[in-house]
């Protein structure tokens, strides 16, 4: 007997073993799976609809990976395939004066601003997170702590 007393510990055992079955289980990681998956192909359809369209390459060309497991993290990956993604993005330079017969004009401007779609696409997505997330981690507490 200790100086503060006894004490027993077998509710917290045999939570301990339920914890343990439910997430050796493997179902548990599948929900987790398929909820972050959720959250991917809500980002891709957010940067796809605010994409700018001239031919519909750039929209088109949107690849979603994962999720990834990494250790405690779990990661997805958004890119673009097109080499020009980021200069539409985020902007670039252009020699003015230069003739594009694409258009049929002179470049006039020096820097063209960037539409910043896919950071648009990030902070909806970002705000969207709680709806996605929340019901399915509210479902796996509550079968963890039965």
């Amino acid at each position: 007997m200790s100086a503060f007393g006894d004490f027993d510990n077998s509710q917290f055992e045999e939570f301990a073993k339920h914890v343990n079955a439910q997430v050796s289980g493997g179902q548990l990681k599948n929900e987790v799976k398929k909820s972050v998956k959720n959250v991917g192909e809500t980002y891709k359809r957010n940067a796809e609809v605010r994409t700018p369209v001239k031919t519909g390459d750039l929209r088109r060309s949107w690849q979603l990976i994962g999720p990834i497991f990494s250790g405690a993290d779990i990661s997805i990956e958004l890119r673009n395939s097109k080499n020009y993604a980021s200069f539409v993005e985020n902007g670039h330079r252009q020699k003015p004066g230069r003739y594009v017969p694409e258009i049929g004009k002179r470049i006039k401007a020096s820097w063209v601003p960037g539409q910043h779609f896919l950071q648009k696409a990030t902070k909806q997505t970002s705000n969207q997170i709680p709806q996605l997330i929340t019901p399915v981690m509210d479902d796996i507490l509550r079968r963890l702590m039965e």
